[in-house]
Order: C-alpha cells, then structure tokens, then sequence
C-alpha cells in the first residue's frame, strides 16, 4: 500500500546557494533574499506565492526574524532546531504540509556568516547553563570535535576502519571539488596529505574536518502545478525520514550507529526505492569517518564494511555510488549547517546542470542531514527525476 504522503505528489521547485565562502558585503537575512529570489525564479513563482516559512539559525523566533525581512506572514511557520539536518527534516515537514493542504509553497532558507564573524562557538561556552556543561565539558571534550572523535575511535576499534579509510573520503570529496568552480578549496590531495595533516582530536586530524566558512541556500518545496511557470525542472521528493537519540554522548546508546538507520528505513520505505537504487548520494560530511557510518546505517553497504567499501574508489568521480559531488563540507562549503547544500546540489545532478561534477544519468538521489553531538539528529530525504 502506497504511502499516504506519496499520493499527493510534492516537488523541490527551486533551490539555489547564497553567496558562499567568504561573505563581508551582506548580513545573513539579505544572503537569504538573493538566494530565496534565485529559488522562487526557478520555480516561476515570487514572495507573494510563499505560504509556508521555514528556518533555523536565523535568530530567536528565526521565522519571524526572517519572515518579516523577507516580507512574509506565512500560515505555517517553523525554525526547530535540529542541528544541521534541520533542513531535511523541514523537507519532510513541508512535504507533509504541502500535501495535506496546510500550506501550499514552502520556503526554506539559511545563511551563516560564521567564518566573517569568526563567531563559531567552541568549547564549554557553547554549553554553559547545559549538563553537559557540568558533567562533561569539565573532563576535557571538546565541541563538538571531542564527540565526534570519541565516535570515530570507537568505530576503529570496533571495527578495524584504519586511518586510511577516513582519509580516502576527504580525497574523494577533494576529487569532486576540483570540479566545481564554487568549491572553497580544489587544490589536489592525497591520502598521504591527509595523514600528514596536524592532529587535531586523536583520531581525527586538520583534513578529517570540516570547513569553517560562509554560505547558505532557499529551497522551495511545492505541488508540480504551482510551478507551471518554472524555468526548472522540478525534482520530486520520493520519500523522507527523520530521527533523534540523544544529546549527551555519554547518553549515546551506540557510538557506531547513527539516527541514520532509522531516518533511512523510513525515507527508503516511502520512496519505495532500495540503496542500490541512488545514482547520488550527498552526505553530511562534517567529519571523514562520519560518511562511513552513513554508508552502513543507509544500507549501501553492511556494519563494519564501509572502510573497505570506499578503499575500492566508489565515492570518487567515476566510481559506482557518486557522493559529495559538490565537494561536501570538507572541501566545498561548510556554513556550521550543511544541510540545505545537501539538497541543493542533489537537485542540480537530478536536473543535469551540475556541469563537470555531473552525474551522467542521475534518477534518484539522496541528501542525508545530521546533527547534534555524536549523531544526535538525522533525516533522510530521496529525490527523484520526475
């Protein structure tokens, strides 16, 4: 039996990037009017179309902050916080919105000027007031690099992934950002480079990371009919998928599985569509060994495979399951939440206008968000070429 969701098709009509990299000529709100302007252009539509808001990071009460530059009151409204897959989750929302008459064109943007700012949190100030401020910041972890390297060595040790395996998805990554033009950083790197780079929270070295940077994006989700003026293709969204476990790592139940294996099965089971169905994958790749355990908890490969997996140059341009086509957060852009980039390039390679990095044939793709500390959040979204 279908998916109630499913039979009311809903679309990705528009989606397009802020300024990225670099910002020092714009405030947060003005990057999401250019690339909410891009996105409804797309879609055929304008600000007067947009019923539905959606954002996170953008201030308290971020909607209202965001609506109220933009122009907007819309009837349905969101900013929750879900770390950086705050953006498919709000796929998932929009799609249900959407296709149960709440609302009929959703926007949702984001835009960080971290990098300019130079005001990424770190450490116990980003906690202060929180328990994890007083049971856990005070034995030495750091944020949120500390969490995500006791992952990582949990998972090596668990499963044998060597250091070898974690660089080969920064190279791969690297390997798609030399081309695209907009890529932060598109100089060559091997292996070697990246086991080379300085240790940064053992084990996870300098290129193991991700970018600090600026940028953000608008995506517009829709029924087909409301942009039957589109410039663009619009991209169907097939299925989505959505789970939270945990804040506290040491509240972590596992710290090789990720909310990734619930928020799959579910995006999957709606879409009707299996992994070895994709043509694209867009990770969350804010740390190398994290895309290891989205491959295993996605179902493109078993637990304890995807080192071995990856060493076979699958993720690389020409390889069998293309991911981080545009670079990725290691090597094209990293704006504190990568989410809504995820989406956006999965909709360019579904489109066919990714250019040099494209994807020949791309039907389906998938754009997977996570967030939190230690694999806190995670939703799944399959898109596909309609």
């Amino acid at each position: 039996m279908p998916h109630p969701l499913i039979e009311q098709p809903v679309y990705i009509v528009g989606a397009a990037e802020t300024p990225l990299g670099k910002v020092p000529d714009h405030s947060e709100f003005s990057m999401v009017a250019i690339a909410a302007q891009e996105a409804l252009g797309e879609a055929g539509l304008g600000f007067r179309d947009v019923d539905a808001l959606f954002t996170n990071y953008m201030g308290e009460e971020g909607s209202v902050q965001l609506g109220e530059y933009l122009g907007l009151q819309p009837r349905y409204a969101e900013s929750s916080d879900m770390g950086g897959a705050s953006f498919e989750f709000f796929v998932h929302h929009a799609m249900a919105a959407v296709a149960t008459g709440r609302c009929e064109v959703a926007l949702i943007g984001y835009a960080s000027r971290q990098r300019s700012r130079k005001n990424r949190k770190k450490a116990a100030a980003a906690l202060d007031g929180s328990l994890a401020a007083q049971f856990e910041t005070p034995f030495g972890i750091h944020f949120p690099i500390g969490h995500y390297a006791l992952s990582a060595a949990r998972y090596m040790h668990q499963y044998g992934a060597t250091l070898e395996h974690l660089a080969e998805i920064a190279v791969a990554a690297r390997q798609w950002a030399a081309l695209n033009p907009k890529a932060w950083i598109r100089d060559p790197l091997s292996i070697d480079d990246v086991m080379a780079s300085p240790m940064l929270c053992d084990p996870l070295r300098k290129l193991d990371c991700c970018l600090v940077t600026d940028g953000g994006g608008a995506i517009v989700v829709a029924r087909k009919d409301r942009a039957r003026d589109a410039a663009k293709k619009p991209v169907r969204v097939l299925g989505a998928g959505e789970s939270h476990v945990q804040w506290h790592v040491a509240q972590c139940p596992d710290l090789t599985v990720t909310p990734g294996a619930a928020s799959g099965r579910a995006a999957f089971g709606m879409a009707g569509v299996t992994p070895a169905d994709v043509d694209v994958f867009e990770p969350y790749d804010n740390f190398t060994h994290a895309v290891l355990l989205y491959l295993e908890d996605l179902g493109f490969c078993k637990k304890g495979e995807a080192g071995a997996f990856v060493s076979e140059g699958k993720l690389r341009p020409g390889g069998s399951l293309p991911s981080m086509t545009s670079g990725g957060g290691l090597s094209y852009c990293h704006p504190g939440a990568l989410g809504i980039l995820l989406l956006i390039e999965a909709v360019r390679q579904l489109r066919g206008e990714a250019g040099d990095r494209q994807v020949p044939g791309a039907e389906i793709a998938v754009a997977h968000g996570t967030g939190g500390l230690a694999f806190s959040t995670a939703s799944t979204v399959v898109l596909a070429r309609d």
